[in-house]
Protein backbone atom coordinates (compact mmCIF):
# COMPACT_ATOMS: atom_id res chain seq x y z
CA UNK A 1 0.00 0.00 0.00
CA UNK A 2 1.54 3.01 -1.20
CA UNK A 3 1.09 6.88 -0.24
CA UNK A 4 -2.88 8.04 -0.51
CA UNK A 5 -4.61 11.67 -0.93
CA UNK A 6 -8.27 12.79 0.04
CA UNK A 7 -9.98 13.57 -2.90
CA UNK A 8 -11.74 16.27 -1.55
CA UNK A 9 -14.23 17.42 -4.35
CA UNK A 10 -15.95 13.66 -3.71
CA UNK A 11 -17.15 14.27 -0.15
CA UNK A 12 -18.41 16.19 2.02
CA UNK A 13 -19.27 16.26 5.91
CA UNK A 14 -21.93 16.89 8.29
CA UNK A 15 -21.69 16.54 11.85
CA UNK A 16 -25.24 15.65 13.57
CA UNK A 17 -24.80 16.05 16.96
CA UNK A 18 -22.43 13.55 18.23
CA UNK A 19 -23.12 11.63 14.66
CA UNK A 20 -20.84 12.20 11.19
CA UNK A 21 -22.53 11.78 8.11
CA UNK A 22 -20.24 11.48 4.75
CA UNK A 23 -22.24 12.57 1.70
CA UNK A 24 -20.81 10.62 -1.39
CA UNK A 25 -20.92 13.66 -4.22
CA UNK A 26 -21.04 11.57 -7.07
CA UNK A 27 -23.66 9.40 -6.68
CA UNK A 28 -25.27 12.12 -4.18
CA UNK A 29 -25.44 9.17 -1.38
CA UNK A 30 -25.19 9.39 2.12
CA UNK A 31 -23.42 6.88 4.57
CA UNK A 32 -22.66 7.57 8.58
CA UNK A 33 -19.55 6.91 9.27
CA UNK A 34 -18.54 4.63 12.47
CA UNK A 35 -15.85 5.94 14.57
CA UNK A 36 -12.55 3.82 12.53
CA UNK A 37 -13.64 6.23 9.14
CA UNK A 38 -13.86 9.15 11.00
CA UNK A 39 -10.50 8.57 12.50
CA UNK A 40 -9.16 8.07 8.92
CA UNK A 41 -10.84 10.90 7.16
CA UNK A 42 -9.42 13.09 10.30
CA UNK A 43 -5.97 11.23 9.34
CA UNK A 44 -5.95 12.95 5.63
CA UNK A 45 -7.40 16.23 6.96
CA UNK A 46 -4.21 16.82 8.52
CA UNK A 47 -1.95 15.44 5.92
CA UNK A 48 -1.52 16.04 2.10
CA UNK A 49 -0.81 12.10 1.74
CA UNK A 50 -1.06 9.46 4.02
CA UNK A 51 1.55 7.20 3.92
CA UNK A 52 1.50 3.32 5.97
CA UNK A 53 3.86 4.63 8.67
CA UNK A 54 0.90 7.31 9.59
CA UNK A 55 -1.77 4.26 9.50
CA UNK A 56 0.60 2.37 12.13
CA UNK A 57 -1.89 3.91 15.48
CA UNK A 58 -4.91 2.80 13.17
CA UNK A 59 -3.50 -0.87 13.07
CA UNK A 60 -2.62 -0.99 16.48
CA UNK A 61 -5.97 0.72 17.82
CA UNK A 62 -8.18 -1.31 15.30
CA UNK A 63 -6.15 -4.30 13.43
CA UNK A 64 -4.53 -3.40 10.17
CA UNK A 65 -7.10 -5.55 8.34
CA UNK A 66 -9.97 -3.20 9.44
CA UNK A 67 -8.17 -0.25 8.51
CA UNK A 68 -7.16 -1.46 5.07
CA UNK A 69 -10.51 -2.78 4.52
CA UNK A 70 -12.15 0.76 4.90
CA UNK A 71 -9.67 2.56 3.20
CA UNK A 72 -10.69 -0.35 0.48
CA UNK A 73 -13.99 1.16 0.50
CA UNK A 74 -13.32 4.36 0.74
CA UNK A 75 -11.20 4.07 -2.52
CA UNK A 76 -14.10 2.21 -4.23
CA UNK A 77 -15.77 5.82 -3.43
CA UNK A 78 -12.95 7.29 -5.12
CA UNK A 79 -12.95 9.60 -2.01
CA UNK A 80 -9.16 8.71 -1.28
CA UNK A 81 -6.73 7.98 -3.98
CA UNK A 82 -3.32 6.47 -4.00
CA UNK A 83 -1.10 9.44 -4.97
CA UNK A 84 0.34 7.83 -8.41
CA UNK A 85 -3.14 7.55 -9.96
CA UNK A 86 -5.42 10.68 -10.74
CA UNK A 87 -8.72 10.52 -8.64
CA UNK A 88 -12.25 10.49 -10.70
CA UNK A 89 -13.95 13.65 -10.16
CA UNK A 90 -16.47 14.19 -13.46
CA UNK A 91 -17.79 11.02 -15.45
CA UNK A 92 -16.14 11.93 -18.83
CA UNK A 93 -18.87 13.68 -20.78
CA UNK A 94 -19.91 11.34 -23.57
CA UNK A 95 -21.40 12.23 -27.19
CA UNK A 96 -24.62 12.69 -26.92
CA UNK A 97 -26.84 11.20 -29.56
CA UNK A 98 -30.02 10.13 -28.06
CA UNK A 99 -32.82 12.39 -26.78
CA UNK A 100 -35.56 10.61 -24.43
CA UNK A 101 -37.86 13.17 -24.74
CA UNK A 102 -40.80 12.56 -22.59
CA UNK A 103 -42.97 16.05 -21.85
CA UNK A 104 -43.32 18.55 -24.98
CA UNK A 105 -44.66 22.21 -23.58
CA UNK A 106 -46.77 23.75 -25.56
CA UNK A 107 -47.07 27.83 -25.60
CA UNK A 108 -50.61 27.97 -26.32
CA UNK A 109 -51.14 31.66 -26.67
CA UNK A 110 -48.47 34.74 -26.72
CA UNK A 111 -51.31 37.15 -25.15
CA UNK A 112 -51.76 37.34 -20.83
CA UNK A 113 -54.45 39.40 -19.44
CA UNK A 114 -51.72 40.34 -16.94
CA UNK A 115 -48.59 42.58 -17.38
CA UNK A 116 -46.73 41.55 -14.86
CA UNK A 117 -44.03 43.78 -14.67
CA UNK A 118 -41.15 41.32 -14.44
CA UNK A 119 -41.94 38.72 -16.94
CA UNK A 120 -39.35 37.01 -18.78
CA UNK A 121 -41.83 36.28 -21.99
CA UNK A 122 -39.85 38.25 -24.95
CA UNK A 123 -43.43 37.35 -27.44
CA UNK A 124 -45.71 38.11 -24.48
CA UNK A 125 -48.45 40.28 -25.78
CA UNK A 126 -51.84 41.63 -24.56
CA UNK A 127 -55.03 39.79 -25.03
CA UNK A 128 -56.07 41.81 -28.25
CA UNK A 129 -52.96 40.52 -29.78
CA UNK A 130 -52.13 37.52 -28.18
CA UNK A 131 -51.05 34.70 -31.39
CA UNK A 132 -52.45 31.60 -30.57
CA UNK A 133 -51.19 28.35 -31.63
CA UNK A 134 -53.48 26.29 -33.75
CA UNK A 135 -54.60 22.51 -33.31
CA UNK A 136 -52.71 21.85 -36.22
CA UNK A 137 -49.52 22.56 -34.25
CA UNK A 138 -50.45 21.00 -31.42
CA UNK A 139 -51.25 17.78 -32.96
CA UNK A 140 -48.46 17.84 -34.85
CA UNK A 141 -46.24 18.60 -31.55
CA UNK A 142 -47.74 15.32 -30.13
CA UNK A 143 -47.22 13.40 -32.82
CA UNK A 144 -43.04 14.59 -33.21
CA UNK A 145 -43.24 13.51 -29.41
CA UNK A 146 -44.03 10.35 -30.32
CA UNK A 147 -41.78 10.24 -33.23
CA UNK A 148 -39.07 11.23 -31.34
CA UNK A 149 -39.49 8.60 -28.42
CA UNK A 150 -42.05 5.94 -28.85
CA UNK A 151 -42.89 3.55 -26.88
CA UNK A 152 -42.15 5.06 -23.44
CA UNK A 153 -44.93 3.93 -21.03
CA UNK A 154 -45.94 7.67 -19.81
CA UNK A 155 -45.55 11.39 -21.75
CA UNK A 156 -46.31 14.50 -20.51
CA UNK A 157 -48.00 17.59 -22.03
CA UNK A 158 -47.55 20.85 -20.68
CA UNK A 159 -49.52 24.02 -21.49
CA UNK A 160 -48.12 27.58 -21.15
CA UNK A 161 -48.75 30.82 -22.57
CA UNK A 162 -49.09 34.01 -22.13
CA UNK A 163 -52.26 32.81 -20.14
CA UNK A 164 -52.80 29.41 -20.91
CA UNK A 165 -56.18 29.68 -20.28
CA UNK A 166 -57.14 32.18 -22.65
CA UNK A 167 -56.94 29.33 -25.18
CA UNK A 168 -59.12 26.61 -23.70
CA UNK A 169 -60.81 25.66 -26.99
CA UNK A 170 -57.29 24.28 -27.99
CA UNK A 171 -56.59 22.64 -24.25
CA UNK A 172 -59.78 20.81 -24.55
CA UNK A 173 -59.08 19.84 -27.96
CA UNK A 174 -55.76 18.69 -27.31
CA UNK A 175 -56.52 16.60 -24.11
CA UNK A 176 -59.55 14.89 -25.83
CA UNK A 177 -56.70 13.67 -29.19
CA UNK A 178 -53.76 13.20 -26.20
CA UNK A 179 -56.01 10.73 -23.90
CA UNK A 180 -57.55 8.97 -27.25
CA UNK A 181 -54.15 8.88 -28.60
CA UNK A 182 -52.35 7.70 -26.09
CA UNK A 183 -54.80 4.63 -24.96
CA UNK A 184 -54.20 3.18 -28.13
CA UNK A 185 -50.80 2.75 -27.72
CA UNK A 186 -51.11 1.58 -24.06
CA UNK A 187 -49.36 5.18 -22.46
CA UNK A 188 -50.29 7.25 -19.67
CA UNK A 189 -50.55 10.99 -21.04
CA UNK A 190 -50.11 13.50 -18.19
CA UNK A 191 -51.62 17.66 -18.19
CA UNK A 192 -49.55 20.18 -16.31
CA UNK A 193 -50.38 23.90 -16.54
CA UNK A 194 -49.49 27.03 -14.63
CA UNK A 195 -51.87 30.07 -14.63
CA UNK A 196 -52.44 33.33 -12.96
CA UNK A 197 -55.70 32.25 -11.50
CA UNK A 198 -57.87 34.45 -12.88
CA UNK A 199 -59.89 32.93 -15.71
CA UNK A 200 -60.66 30.10 -13.51
CA UNK A 201 -64.74 29.09 -12.98
CA UNK A 202 -66.30 26.44 -11.51
CA UNK A 203 -66.86 24.68 -14.76
CA UNK A 204 -63.28 25.29 -15.48
CA UNK A 205 -61.83 23.47 -12.32
CA UNK A 206 -64.47 20.60 -12.63
CA UNK A 207 -63.05 19.51 -16.11
CA UNK A 208 -59.68 20.28 -15.26
CA UNK A 209 -60.47 17.86 -11.99
CA UNK A 210 -61.96 15.22 -14.61
CA UNK A 211 -58.72 14.99 -16.75
CA UNK A 212 -56.15 15.00 -13.07
CA UNK A 213 -54.38 18.49 -14.51
CA UNK A 214 -51.47 19.03 -12.31
CA UNK A 215 -51.93 22.63 -11.47
CA UNK A 216 -49.91 25.48 -10.40
CA UNK A 217 -51.01 28.98 -9.72
CA UNK A 218 -48.50 32.14 -10.33
CA UNK A 219 -49.14 34.41 -7.14
CA UNK A 220 -46.64 35.98 -4.88
CA UNK A 221 -47.62 36.52 -1.41
CA UNK A 222 -50.04 38.69 0.49
CA UNK A 223 -51.57 41.55 -1.56
CA UNK A 224 -48.86 44.11 -0.95
CA UNK A 225 -46.29 41.49 -2.54
CA UNK A 226 -48.64 40.64 -4.94
CA UNK A 227 -49.61 43.67 -6.39
CA UNK A 228 -46.64 45.52 -6.70
CA UNK A 229 -45.53 43.53 -10.05
CA UNK A 230 -49.16 41.08 -10.94
CA UNK A 231 -50.98 43.68 -12.44
CA UNK A 232 -53.56 44.05 -15.22
CA UNK A 233 -53.08 45.74 -18.61
CA UNK A 234 -54.38 48.45 -17.01
CA UNK A 235 -52.20 48.49 -14.01
CA UNK A 236 -54.52 47.61 -11.43
CA UNK A 237 -52.97 45.17 -8.78
CA UNK A 238 -54.54 41.55 -8.99
CA UNK A 239 -54.74 39.80 -5.58
CA UNK A 240 -58.18 40.37 -4.80
CA UNK A 241 -59.71 38.73 -7.69
CA UNK A 242 -57.15 35.57 -7.12
CA UNK A 243 -57.05 35.03 -4.11
CA UNK A 244 -61.24 34.65 -4.75
CA UNK A 245 -60.00 31.77 -7.66
CA UNK A 246 -57.75 29.93 -5.26
CA UNK A 247 -59.57 29.84 -2.41
CA UNK A 248 -62.78 28.20 -5.16
CA UNK A 249 -60.22 25.52 -6.82
CA UNK A 250 -58.99 24.83 -3.50
CA UNK A 251 -62.35 23.84 -2.31
CA UNK A 252 -63.34 21.95 -5.16
CA UNK A 253 -60.36 20.83 -6.87
CA UNK A 254 -59.95 17.03 -5.60
CA UNK A 255 -57.56 14.93 -8.07
CA UNK A 256 -54.09 16.40 -6.99
CA UNK A 257 -52.45 18.75 -4.64
CA UNK A 258 -52.47 22.47 -5.92
CA UNK A 259 -48.55 23.96 -5.80
CA UNK A 260 -48.05 27.57 -5.43
CA UNK A 261 -45.26 29.07 -7.52
CA UNK A 262 -43.93 32.21 -6.35
CA UNK A 263 -41.53 34.73 -8.12
CA UNK A 264 -39.14 36.99 -5.76
CA UNK A 265 -38.46 40.21 -7.08
CA UNK A 266 -36.15 43.07 -5.62
CA UNK A 267 -37.83 44.12 -2.63
CA UNK A 268 -39.40 40.82 -2.08
CA UNK A 269 -37.45 38.84 -0.22
CA UNK A 270 -39.60 38.15 2.77
CA UNK A 271 -40.18 34.23 2.30
CA UNK A 272 -41.43 33.27 5.56
CA UNK A 273 -44.26 36.05 5.63
CA UNK A 274 -45.29 34.80 2.09
CA UNK A 275 -44.65 30.86 2.87
CA UNK A 276 -47.29 31.41 5.73
CA UNK A 277 -49.63 33.15 3.83
CA UNK A 278 -50.26 30.51 1.09
CA UNK A 279 -49.19 27.95 2.80
CA UNK A 280 -51.38 28.22 5.89
CA UNK A 281 -54.27 30.99 5.11
CA UNK A 282 -54.77 30.49 1.74
CA UNK A 283 -54.18 26.27 1.96
CA UNK A 284 -51.58 25.69 -1.02
CA UNK A 285 -49.99 22.18 -0.97
CA UNK A 286 -46.91 23.41 -1.68
CA UNK A 287 -45.16 26.85 -2.36
CA UNK A 288 -42.01 27.17 -4.01
CA UNK A 289 -39.44 30.40 -4.67
CA UNK A 290 -37.80 30.98 -7.56
CA UNK A 291 -36.22 34.75 -8.48
CA UNK A 292 -37.07 36.60 -10.97
CA UNK A 293 -35.13 35.20 -14.56
CA UNK A 294 -36.07 39.22 -16.32
CA UNK A 295 -34.19 40.36 -19.04
CA UNK A 296 -34.15 43.75 -17.55
CA UNK A 297 -32.00 42.37 -15.02
CA UNK A 298 -31.22 46.06 -13.87
CA UNK A 299 -35.41 46.63 -12.86
CA UNK A 300 -36.30 43.63 -11.44
CA UNK A 301 -33.68 41.55 -9.72
CA UNK A 302 -32.56 40.74 -6.30
CA UNK A 303 -29.10 42.57 -5.28
CA UNK A 304 -26.41 39.89 -3.80
CA UNK A 305 -27.83 41.73 -0.10
CA UNK A 306 -31.47 40.74 -0.89
CA UNK A 307 -30.76 36.59 -2.46
CA UNK A 308 -28.65 36.65 0.47
CA UNK A 309 -31.50 37.62 2.73
CA UNK A 310 -33.89 34.95 0.87
CA UNK A 311 -31.35 31.93 0.80
CA UNK A 312 -31.66 33.06 5.00
CA UNK A 313 -35.31 33.19 5.28
CA UNK A 314 -35.22 29.67 3.12
CA UNK A 315 -33.03 28.39 6.01
CA UNK A 316 -35.52 29.22 8.27
CA UNK A 317 -38.41 27.58 6.89
CA UNK A 318 -35.82 24.66 6.39
CA UNK A 319 -35.81 24.45 10.10
CA UNK A 320 -39.26 24.61 10.19
CA UNK A 321 -39.44 21.70 7.64
CA UNK A 322 -36.83 19.63 9.90
CA UNK A 323 -38.99 20.23 12.66
CA UNK A 324 -42.23 19.25 11.08
CA UNK A 325 -40.58 16.04 9.42
CA UNK A 326 -39.45 14.98 12.89
CA UNK A 327 -42.92 14.70 13.66
CA UNK A 328 -44.03 12.75 10.55
CA UNK A 329 -45.71 15.95 8.83
CA UNK A 330 -44.98 17.31 5.55
CA UNK A 331 -44.58 21.12 6.08
CA UNK A 332 -45.14 21.77 1.62
CA UNK A 333 -41.88 24.25 1.49
CA UNK A 334 -41.14 22.88 -2.28
CA UNK A 335 -37.11 23.99 -2.76
CA UNK A 336 -36.62 21.54 0.67
CA UNK A 337 -38.73 19.31 -1.24
CA UNK A 338 -37.32 19.13 -4.30
CA UNK A 339 -34.11 19.23 -2.56
CA UNK A 340 -34.32 16.06 -0.09
CA UNK A 341 -36.08 14.57 -3.21
CA UNK A 342 -33.18 14.51 -5.37
CA UNK A 343 -30.95 13.12 -2.51
CA UNK A 344 -33.35 10.66 -1.61
CA UNK A 345 -33.20 9.30 -4.91
CA UNK A 346 -29.76 9.50 -5.54
CA UNK A 347 -30.19 11.45 -8.46
CA UNK A 348 -27.04 12.87 -10.06
CA UNK A 349 -28.13 15.66 -11.79
CA UNK A 350 -25.27 16.10 -14.88
CA UNK A 351 -27.74 18.86 -16.40
CA UNK A 352 -29.74 21.42 -14.28
CA UNK A 353 -33.19 20.27 -15.58
CA UNK A 354 -34.53 17.99 -18.38
CA UNK A 355 -34.75 20.77 -21.35
CA UNK A 356 -32.88 19.92 -24.19
CA UNK A 357 -33.08 16.01 -23.01
CA UNK A 358 -36.46 15.22 -21.83
CA UNK A 359 -38.52 18.26 -22.44
CA UNK A 360 -38.58 20.88 -25.25
CA UNK A 361 -41.19 23.96 -25.92
CA UNK A 362 -43.30 24.38 -29.21
CA UNK A 363 -43.94 27.91 -29.78
CA UNK A 364 -47.16 28.93 -31.72
CA UNK A 365 -45.00 28.42 -35.19
CA UNK A 366 -43.61 24.99 -34.49
CA UNK A 367 -40.48 25.59 -33.38
CA UNK A 368 -38.31 23.55 -30.98
CA UNK A 369 -37.38 25.52 -28.05
CA UNK A 370 -34.91 25.22 -25.51
CA UNK A 371 -37.85 25.27 -22.66
CA UNK A 372 -40.78 27.28 -22.54
CA UNK A 373 -38.80 30.51 -20.91
CA UNK A 374 -36.74 30.62 -24.20
CA UNK A 375 -40.09 31.06 -26.81
CA UNK A 376 -39.67 34.27 -28.48
CA UNK A 377 -36.52 35.00 -27.30
CA UNK A 378 -33.35 35.65 -29.70
CA UNK A 379 -31.81 32.15 -29.08
CA UNK A 380 -31.91 30.08 -32.13
CA UNK A 381 -34.38 27.15 -32.49
CA UNK A 382 -33.86 23.39 -31.97
CA UNK A 383 -35.47 22.14 -34.95
CA UNK A 384 -39.34 22.22 -35.43
CA UNK A 385 -42.39 19.87 -35.55
CA UNK A 386 -42.44 19.22 -38.90
CA UNK A 387 -38.84 18.19 -39.08
CA UNK A 388 -38.33 16.99 -35.64
CA UNK A 389 -35.41 17.54 -33.29
CA UNK A 390 -32.34 19.46 -34.66
CA UNK A 391 -30.08 16.57 -33.11
CA UNK A 392 -26.65 18.06 -34.34
CA UNK A 393 -26.94 21.63 -32.93
CA UNK A 394 -28.80 20.69 -29.57
CA UNK A 395 -25.99 18.20 -29.27
CA UNK A 396 -23.62 20.39 -29.66
CA UNK A 397 -25.54 22.46 -26.67
CA UNK A 398 -26.14 19.76 -24.20
CA UNK A 399 -22.25 18.73 -25.01
CA UNK A 400 -21.21 22.24 -24.28
CA UNK A 401 -22.91 22.02 -20.94
CA UNK A 402 -22.10 18.75 -19.06
CA UNK A 403 -18.14 19.54 -20.44
CA UNK A 404 -17.37 21.05 -16.95
CA UNK A 405 -13.59 21.50 -17.54
CA UNK A 406 -12.04 24.92 -16.63
CA UNK A 407 -15.21 26.09 -15.28
CA UNK A 408 -16.04 26.57 -11.68
CA UNK A 409 -18.28 23.58 -11.59
CA UNK A 410 -15.46 20.76 -11.93
CA UNK A 411 -14.57 20.53 -8.27
CA UNK A 412 -17.53 22.17 -7.05
CA UNK A 413 -18.87 20.04 -4.09
CA UNK A 414 -22.56 20.59 -5.21
CA UNK A 415 -22.14 19.95 -8.87
CA UNK A 416 -24.38 16.84 -9.24
CA UNK A 417 -26.81 18.54 -7.21
CA UNK A 418 -26.81 22.21 -8.80
CA UNK A 419 -25.63 21.48 -12.02
CA UNK A 420 -24.50 25.39 -12.74
CA UNK A 421 -27.80 26.90 -12.72
CA UNK A 422 -30.91 27.60 -14.61
CA UNK A 423 -30.02 27.64 -18.51
CA UNK A 424 -32.39 30.60 -19.29
CA UNK A 425 -31.16 32.25 -15.43
CA UNK A 426 -27.59 32.33 -17.54
CA UNK A 427 -29.27 33.40 -20.64
CA UNK A 428 -30.47 36.39 -18.80
CA UNK A 429 -27.63 37.21 -16.66
CA UNK A 430 -24.74 36.32 -18.97
CA UNK A 431 -26.64 35.82 -22.56
CA UNK A 432 -25.18 32.55 -22.76
CA UNK A 433 -27.39 29.46 -21.63
CA UNK A 434 -24.26 27.64 -21.50
CA UNK A 435 -22.91 29.72 -18.80
CA UNK A 436 -22.88 28.37 -15.19
CA UNK A 437 -24.56 30.70 -12.65
CA UNK A 438 -21.80 32.34 -10.78
CA UNK A 439 -23.79 34.63 -9.10
CA UNK A 440 -25.53 32.42 -6.83
CA UNK A 441 -22.08 29.55 -6.10
CA UNK A 442 -21.76 31.10 -2.55
CA UNK A 443 -24.85 31.04 -1.45
CA UNK A 444 -26.18 27.26 -3.47
CA UNK A 445 -23.79 25.28 -1.68
CA UNK A 446 -24.35 26.87 1.87
CA UNK A 447 -28.25 26.06 0.82
CA UNK A 448 -27.55 22.42 -0.44
CA UNK A 449 -24.88 22.18 2.45
CA UNK A 450 -28.00 22.85 5.08
CA UNK A 451 -30.34 20.32 3.34
CA UNK A 452 -27.42 17.49 3.54
CA UNK A 453 -28.15 18.60 7.18
CA UNK A 454 -31.57 18.35 7.47
CA UNK A 455 -31.69 14.58 4.91
CA UNK A 456 -28.57 13.46 7.44
CA UNK A 457 -31.38 14.12 10.65
CA UNK A 458 -34.49 12.60 9.08
CA UNK A 459 -32.68 9.27 8.02
CA UNK A 460 -31.44 9.22 11.43
CA UNK A 461 -34.15 10.29 13.35
CA UNK A 462 -37.42 9.21 11.36
CA UNK A 463 -36.67 7.76 7.66
CA UNK A 464 -39.99 6.37 7.24
CA UNK A 465 -40.64 9.89 6.34
CA UNK A 466 -39.54 9.41 3.08
CA UNK A 467 -41.43 6.81 1.83
CA UNK A 468 -44.75 8.74 3.89
CA UNK A 469 -44.02 12.27 1.69
CA UNK A 470 -41.25 12.21 -0.56
CA UNK A 471 -41.56 9.04 -2.81
CA UNK A 472 -45.12 9.97 -3.26
CA UNK A 473 -44.64 13.58 -4.67
CA UNK A 474 -43.59 12.10 -7.93
CA UNK A 475 -47.11 10.62 -8.86
CA UNK A 476 -48.57 13.81 -7.26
Amino acid sequence: MGNMTLVKPNLHRVDVDARQMLFHIPSSSLFELDGLSRELLALFDQHDQVSPELLHPLFVRYGQSDVEEVLSELSILEVVSDVSRVARINTVPQKVTQFPLTTVVLNVNTGCNLSCTYCYKEDLTTPSKGQKMGYDVAIKSIEMLLRESPNQPSYHVVFFGGEPLSNMPLLRDVVDYCEKRFADLNAEVDFTLTTNATLLTEELIDWFDQHRFGLTISMDGPKAMHDKNRITVGGQGTYDVVRKKVELLLSRYKSRPVGCRVTLTRGVTDVERIFDHLFDELGFAEVGFGPVTSGDISDFNLTQEELAEVFAGMKRLGRRYLQEALAGRNLGFGNMHQLLTDMNEGNKKLLPCGAGVGLLAVDKDGGLNLCHRFTGSDLPLFGDVDKGIDKPRLAEFVEQRLDRSNTGCETCRIRNLCSGGCYHESYAKYGDPAHPSYHYCDLMRDWVDYGVEVYSRIMLENPGFFAAHVTPRRSA
